[in-house]
């Protein structure tokens, strides 16, 4: 997990290639992605979660996260109300599309290689960190996700285990989420004052209750220097009465930190 540097036409160039190859699997890749919204919610919640829209981080200026709110605003515009049939699968990107100021996208958070930029488009990640997180808590199978490879912050206010979240970057770090089940689901997410809310809702109650949990956390001195931060992401399976069904591997998190490993949560803040 050494760092590796890259000069700015290496970088350019693999995103470019990266970006076309994302859109022929879209054109060629033979899935049914999503794309009917509905304004009536199905009648059923399965999961719901919230996070707040304005954090106080070490070293971010607060302007990003106002930014942020703007840019969370379009994306949701076009997430809102989508439904997934059985059988097909929902592309983050494929229904937000490009992030660009003629969209009205403004300047954001950004996080790139370790380091916190400002990019136009900036702090969408938060929602493809509740889609996933969500999804975790649902029949459906997230297909595609991509974790953080740079633990930026540290925990202080974090509620979630360290990994849970999904990463994102036009286009081709996609979140994908395909129906296998019998039944259509639909994604809810909004605004309020004070928190992004997100909801999948379905046509049948749920029958099953789902637990997230970590096991193996480590913080593990690199040889290149620093440090890297591990875990296992697990989910229990249990009936809705509490009889246990299964255990079900998540994910596997490696990371490099980017503080202190006993940096205490009164530094993390600005």
């Amino acid at each position: 997990m050494r760092p590796v540097a890259r000069s700015r036409l290496r970088l350019a160039a693999g995103v470019c290639y990266y970006r076309l190859k994302r859109y022929g699997e879209w054109l060629l890749g033979g899935k049914r992605f999503s794309r009917e919204k509905q304004s009536v919610p199905l009648p059923h919640l399965h999961f719901r979660h919230q996070t707040p829209l304005l954090r106080r981080l070490k070293d971010v200026d607060m302007w990003m996260q106002h930014n942020k709110i703007i840019n969370l605003r379009l994306a949701v515009e076009r997430l809102d109300g989508v439904v997934v049939r059985p059988g097909e699968t929902f592309s983050y990107w494929r229904l937000i599309g490009k992030p660009t100021r003629r969209k009205g996208y403004v300047e954001g958070m950004v996080l790139s290689h370790g380091r916190v930029l400002a990019g136009v488009g900036g702090g969408l990640c938060q929602l493809s960190n509740l889609l996933y997180w969500m999804t975790l808590h649902t029949p459906l199978t997230v297909t595609e996700r991509h974790r953080h490879g740079y633990d930026v912050f540290p925990d202080a206010d974090r509620t979630q285990p360290f990994g849970s979240g999904a990463t994102c970057f036009y286009n081709y770090l996609d979140l994908q989420i395909a129906n296998r089940t019998r039944q259509s689901f639909q994604v809810r997410v909004f605004l309020t004052d004070t928190h992004l809310v997100g909801e999948w809702r379905a046509e049948f109650p749920p029958t099953r209750r789902y637990d997230v949990y970590e096991k193996d956390h480590a913080i593990i001195p690199a040889i290149w220097g620093g440090y890297e931060r591990t875990n296992v992401l697990r989910r229990r399976v249990y009936t809705l009465d509490g009889e246990w069904l299964d255990d079900e591997l998540i994910a596997e998190n490696r990371a490099m930190m980017m503080y202190e490993p006993l940096l205490s949560s009164n530094q993390s803040h600005g």
